[in-house]
């Protein structure tokens, strides 16, 4: 919640965040993973994805999204997991990323879950996997503990 002044009423109003504290969690080889639902604009169905030539071993390509050419990359094979046929689960989340809309694939999406500040804690600092470093995060929801990506790592680190 936020507090913010409305100069008609002459007073201050209580604004709730709708998006707080929410993440979209995904599937990636049996353990959850989660975004800030901020950066998501919509999940979609796998669909044809064309192959470019010379690009990084994680990016599939480029898909056309109603239109719009987006580029597609497989969240599996960014943190060196074997791979997986994909199936009726796997699917895309396509974010916003500065300015540029991405193609997540995933094994599959979960939920939107509410992961409030005090459910989350710094990453262990030592290095425990190879994709230790693009936790951001750990949330835990209930028993469940959800890994949250740090997407500038993600995204631009080699």
């Amino acid at each position: 919640m936020a507090i913010e002044h409305d100069p008609l009423l002459n007073t201050d109003i209580i604004v709730e965040d709708t998006i707080k504290d929410q993440y979209l969690t995904f599937e990636i080889d049996g353990e959850d993973y989660g975004i800030e639902i901020s950066s998501v604009k919509e999940i979609i169905k796998m669909q044809a994805i064309t192959r470019v030539p010379d690009m990084p071993y994680f990016i599939e390509g480029v898909t056309n999204l109603r239109g719009d050419l987006i580029g597609v990359l497989d969240v599996r094979k960014r943190f060196g997991k074997p791979p997986k046929e994909y199936d009726e689960a796997t699917c895309i989340i396509v974010i916003m990323y500065m300015d540029y809309l991405l193609g997540l694939i995933v094994d599959s999406v979960k939920e939107t879950a509410t992961i409030p500040e005090t459910n989350i804690t710094p990453p262990p600092s030592a290095k425990l996997s190879a994709v230790n470093h693009f936790i951001r995060a750990i949330g835990t929801v209930g028993d469940s503990i959800k890994l949250l990506l740090d997407l500038e790592r993600f995204l631009v680190q080699d």
